[in-house]
Order: structure tokens, then C-alpha cells, then sequence
């Protein structure tokens, strides 16, 4: 692949992120997202993990602006590389978070067996079954986080170390995780209308 021709304005809005230019910052991502979006997509296949993909670059962008040099090839070329590394990290972590999640969680095993009613421990298994497929519509990255986070008990902090991702990453993964489980588990309810 041969280098993009070089932007002046790139290099000038790039050099501008490097002073702390906000405004700048958002001139850059309006240029140069789509075509970052592009090459994630490729990758991953899969369009929000893309999304947050393209969140983490441009994290990095922000907080390493001043280590672009112009000698080393074209903006555009800088933030494509930074695209595909972390694409490619995204990749390898999901394949470990699928292997992580075929096991049981500790927690899980651990919780003590409820006492009551036949009727009652009925509508309980029937409960955990409908989250448990719940749980199998959504993507591993956000089933992992959910299970750590609301069953191992970890904070965002120690699982954005855990999964070397940021912190944003990671509380957008457990919200929409949890949204894809809200509406999942209405969904199975009897006589519940969705709107």
C-alpha cells in the first residue's frame, strides 16, 4: 500500500491537537473518521466494535499528537497504523474474552442455593434460563464485562487494566450490554407490550 499524498491541513489540525487545540481536535476527527471507520470495519467485521474501535484511536490521537513526525510518512498513514494496531489488539482480546467466558464465573459458583416454594425455584430456573440466552445475544466483549463486572464484583478501573481498554470503552460496553439485556429479558415476559 502506497503512502497517502500529504495533507498540509492534517499535519496543521494534527500539529493544533498537539497544543491541546479542542477545536482542532474536531476538525481532524470530522476529516478523517470515515476513512478510520473504513479500515476497522474491514477488521473487525463487526460495526460496533468498530465504533469503539474508532473511540480508542482517537483517545490516542489526542493524547499522542506530538509524536507524529512528518519525516515518518503521512498523517493519514500515522492514524491508519494506529487504527489497525488497535484493531488488531481488539482482536486478540476478543478471542481470549471468548475463551475466558466458556468459563464459569467463581461468583456464580459460590452464590448459596435458595430455599422455597417448588413454584417458586420454578420461576427462578425459568428466570436464569431467559438471562442465560439473553446473555448468549450479546457479543463476548460485552458479555465478559457484564459477568466480571456484576458477578466477580470488578470496578471499571480494574477491568479497563484487566482488558487493556479505557475506561469509556468499557462503561459503553456494560451500558449497551445491559440494554441489549433489558430489552432481550422484556421481550420473554408474558403479556409485556414493547413500544
Amino acid at each position: 500500500m502506497t503512502d497517502p499524498a500529504p495533507d498540509p491541513n492534517l499535519a496543521d489540525l494534527l500539529a493544533r491537537c498537539a497544543l491541546g487545540d479542542r477545536v482542532a481536535f474536531a476538525d481532524l476527527y470530522c476529516a478523517t473518521s470515515s476513512k478510520l471507520f473504513g479500515v476497522l470495519l474491514r477488521i473487525l467485521k463487526n460495526e460496533e466494535l468498530a465504533e469503539d474501535a474508532l473511540q480508542d484511536v482517537f483517545i490516542s490521537v489526542w493524547q499522542k499528537a506530538g509524536d507524529y513526525h512528518a519525516g515518518r510518512g503521512a498523517v493519514m498513514t500515522w492514524l491508519i497504523s494506529i487504527a489497525r494496531y488497535r484493531a488488531i489488539d481488539m482482536l486478540r482480546r476478543t478471542r481470549l474474552l471468548v475463551a475466558a467466558s466458556t468459563i464459569d464465573s467463581p461468583a456464580v459458583d459460590t452464590l448459596p442455593a435458595s430455599d422455597g416454594d417448588p413454584q417458586e425455584l420454578a420461576g427462578r430456573a425459568s428466570d436464569d434460563q431467559q438471562l442465560a440466552l439473553c446473555l448468549d445475544e450479546l457479543d463476548a466483549q460485552r458479555r465478559a464485562c457484564l459477568v466480571l463486572a456484576y458477578c466477580d464484583g470488578y470496578t471499571h478501573q480494574e477491568l479497563s487494566q484487566r482488558l487493556g481498554s479505557p475506561i469509556g470503552t468499557i462503561k459503553s460496553w456494560i451500558r449497551r450490554g445491559l440494554q441489549v439485556l433489558k430489552d432481550c429479558l422484556d421481550a420473554a415476559k408474558p403479556g409485556v407490550e414493547r413500544g
